[in-house]
């Protein structure tokens, strides 16, 4: 059951962050809803103040800039990033990733800052976002900073927002010429959250098949999305090849930190962190030649 609050519909961006400042950690923000009201009727949480920030329309929109990359206001709809004709031009993953988020309703409704800021591990857009060097544009009553996304959730379902702060943008830069970047996911029901989920990009050299740099990122692998590293040390400085794949993704395997739980255990997560490091890692090279 649902406890009684004080309902916020602010317009502006302005009389959100006041009321964050007013009520700090006795509020909640929501946007889409869809986990925030789950997490309540289960009791699991109960503020005094619930702030929906649904309405204001600043913080919705895409942009794209041959210089400055893409910019995606919090409050954008997953469902406008699948469709959106500014994902071309390198950002195409991102668009991949959103036909399978959830049902198309969610979808419709449900926000990409929100997701992010839910914090929960096996989230879909994180990896891929870490893959392209994405950061986050935060907001308060004292000013603005940005983070990159690797370094945004903390632990499950806890981020780096400080009290009375707002995500307020997430930001991609340029992607680099010989890019290709491939994301995937394992689930037991289609469009569900993942099980595994597995995110490459490799930059080639210009006129060679030499990695010059390379981002792996796991979901659903470690209380957060989690940055594969030492897998990344295998293939960087190096002609990739199905052996180098397939050593980093048995190396991703063994830095990551899965769980077992109802729908997987940790040992077939790692197997599945293989077979799709690996997977993707292919499938991100073969478009970074093309590219």
């Amino acid at each position: 059951m649902i406890r009684d609050f004080e309902y916020f519909a602010p317009k502006t961006l302005k009389e959100a962050l006041t009321l964050l400042d007013k009520y700090q950690d006795e509020a909640k923000v929501i946007a889409g809803g869809q986990s925030l009201l789950i997490l309540m009727r289960q009791g699991l949480v109960a503020p005094k103040y619930l702030i929906d920030i649904k309405g204001i329309s600043e913080l919705n929109y895409i942009k794209s800039d041959a210089k400055e990359g893409l910019k995606i206001g919090a409050l954008t709809t997953h469902r406008t990033v699948e469709k959106s004709p500014m994902m071309r031009n390198g950002f195409s993953v991102l668009a991949e990733i959103e036909r399978n988020v959830a049902s198309i309703q969610t979808r419709n409704w449900g926000t990409v800052g929100g997701e992010l800021c839910h914090g929960d591990p096996a989230e879909d857009p994180a990896p891929a976002l870490i893959t392209l060097n994405a950061t986050l544009k935060m907001a308060s009553l004292k000013g603005e900073r940005t983070m990159a996304v690797e370094d945004f959730t903390l632990d499950y379902f806890e981020t780096a927002l400080k009290p009375g702060e707002l995500l307020t943008e997430i930001q991609v830069p340029v992607v680099p010429p010989h890019t290709g970047t491939a994301y995937t996911k394992f689930t037991v029901i289609e469009n569900d959250l993942p099980t595994v989920g597995a995110a490459v990009s490799i930059i080639l050299g210009s006129g060679d098949d030499i990695c010059q740099d390379v981002r792996v990122a796991l979901s659903a692998s470690a209380p957060i999305p989690m940055r594969a590293k030492q897998a990344e040390a295998v293939l960087r400085g190096k002609k990739i090849t199905d052996a180098l794949l397939k050593e980093a993704g048995e190396v991703a395997s063994t830095e990551a930190e899965p769980l077992s739980d109802i729908y997987a255990s940790e040992e077939y997560r790692r197997e599945l962190i293989k077979v799709l490091v690996k997977r993707m890692g292919k499938e991100a090279l073969a478009r970074a030649k093309k590219a």
